[in-house]
């Protein structure tokens, strides 16, 4: 409960509940054989982090979060978990689980009519998609994202999670970076800050320098 002190400190402005960072840190899956579903996330490439006995938690690369499981964590059904992974390039992705042995669904993407077999024409973010699913029948959902939408990502906070995010980011700045100097006729020797707000936007979901 609230103390009076808090209640008028909020109520005054001084502060409130937008301003306390909470970061998602861990989400708990329910699987029914624990040395099994450790084996299977192990093989996604996930790190297997020190933690508390009964408790198995991995961290996928380049992630923030990680996951957890082991007896009596949750009430919920093995298999009955729904979460996405979020990659920057869905078809190396896709190919590196593949030759790892994972068995992943082939890529998709969303249409007004359904899912359809294949990339998004247009490599929009958001749109392409793969299934997999642990032995237990949890189902993550890859989808690639370059670029968020808008407040998504506050511009001050952009960062990358992994080299290879970053040299995909720097990737795809370049091919934009060469379709402005197209656009322009001209050689950009500030290359370095058009790179930079290319990167920011992307993230932020802000309009893109021309």
């Amino acid at each position: 409960m609230m103390s009076p002190k808090s209640a008028q400190g909020a109520a005054s402005g001084g502060s409130s509940i937008e301003s306390v960072d909470v970061k998602l840190e861990v989400i708990v899956i329910p699987v029914s054989d624990v040395d099994r579903a450790k084996a299977f996330y192990e093989r996604l490439g996930w790190r297997l982090d020190q933690t508390p006995p009964g408790i198995v938690q991995l961290t996928p690369h380049g992630s923030a979060c990680s996951v957890q499981f082991g007896p009596g964590l949750t009430p919920a059904a093995p298999g009955s978990a729904v979460a996405y992974l979020v990659v920057s390039d869905i078809e190396a992705a896709h190919g590196t689980l593949v030759a790892a042995g994972v068995e992943v669904g082939d890529v998709f993407h969303v249409s007004p009519d359904g899912p359809v077999d294949g990339l998004d024409p247009q490599r929009r973010s958001y749109f392409s998609r793969a299934t997999l699913r642990d032995p237990d029948g949890n189902t993550w959902l890859l989808q690639e994202i370059t670029t968020r939408l808008p407040g998504r990502v506050e511009g001050g906070l952009t960062s990358f999670g992994s080299t290879s995010d970053l040299a995909d980011a720097l990737r795809r700045a370049a091919a934009a970076h060469g379709e402005h100097e197209k656009r322009t006729g001209q050689h950009d020797d500030n290359w370095p800050d058009w790179y930079a707000a290319y990167l920011v936007s992307e993230q932020s979901g802000a309009k893109p320098p021309e």
